[in-house]
């Protein structure tokens, strides 16, 4: 088993969603978490995009993984707002380019929430990718494409490094599969898995940290994450 800690400034983990509100769960989602192991051990997450209408797919046979996440502090929720500037779908709006001088011409403001002073603990059962995650921390992974970070690109951690097995965390349970004492006021619904061609082949479940942070991961935190 390996232990994973992972501390940043800010990160954002996004549901699958539009408009003018860009939510993002109350801590590192299962989903979250996979996507930064493969980062690290150098596995391509991405899959074909020629029958997917321009969506990037996730590819198949990934590395199954065993994983735990628990919170060694809680994070603050934040909330900016922006105005995004892009050109619309479509000829919508056109008769407004001329007065933007080259510019983009539509503007939409809108609303993003991030955490900040996130502190995490990813604890991983993966026999096949454990020593590929290993290599990635010391740099020694063939890296294909970009930087480690957390749901956002712009959210990189300041800390990645292999933690003790006896550091502490708030583990998440599944709140069907456990009698331990959790925080109910941190039950959140997170992900597990991402079908980005039909969302209604994503999963995802409710769960909730424990009230006490303790070094032994609890059956009900386990989560395979299996594509």
């Amino acid at each position: 088993m390996l232990r994973l800690r992972v501390t940043a400034p800010f990160a954002a983990f996004r549901p699958m969603a539009a408009g003018s509100f860009r939510p993002t769960a109350d801590f590192l989602t299962p989903s979250a978490a996979f996507g930064l192991l493969l980062n690290i051990a150098g596995v391509e997450m991405r899959g074909a995009e020629e029958k997917s209408g321009g969506t990037t797919l996730i590819a198949n046979s990934l590395p199954p993984v065993r994983l735990a996440i628990g919170a060694c502090s809680f994070p603050e929720r934040q909330q900016l707002f922006q105005q995004l500037h892009n050109y619309p779908v479509g000829t919508s709006g056109k008769e407004k380019a001329h007065l933007a001088k080259g510019s983009k011409y539509n503007i939409k403001p809108v609303s993003r929430a991030f955490l900040s002073d996130f502190d995490a603990i990813i604890a991983v059962e993966a026999p096949e990718l454990e020593p590929e995650i290993r290599k990635g921390l010391h740099g020694k992974s063939s890296r294909r494409y970009g930087l480690p970070f957390l749901g956002d690109n712009s959210f990189l951690p300041d800390r990645l490094e292999e933690a003790p097995e006896s550091a502490g965390a708030h583990w998440y349970c599944a709140l069907d599969h456990t009698s331990s004492p959790l925080e109910k006021r941190r039950i959140s619904r997170l992900t597990i898995t991402i079908n980005r061609e039909d969302m209604a082949g994503t999963k995802s479940r409710l769960f909730a940290p424990l009230k006490e942070a303790s070094p032994e991961v609890p059956a009900a935190a386990w989560v395979e994450v299996i594509y």
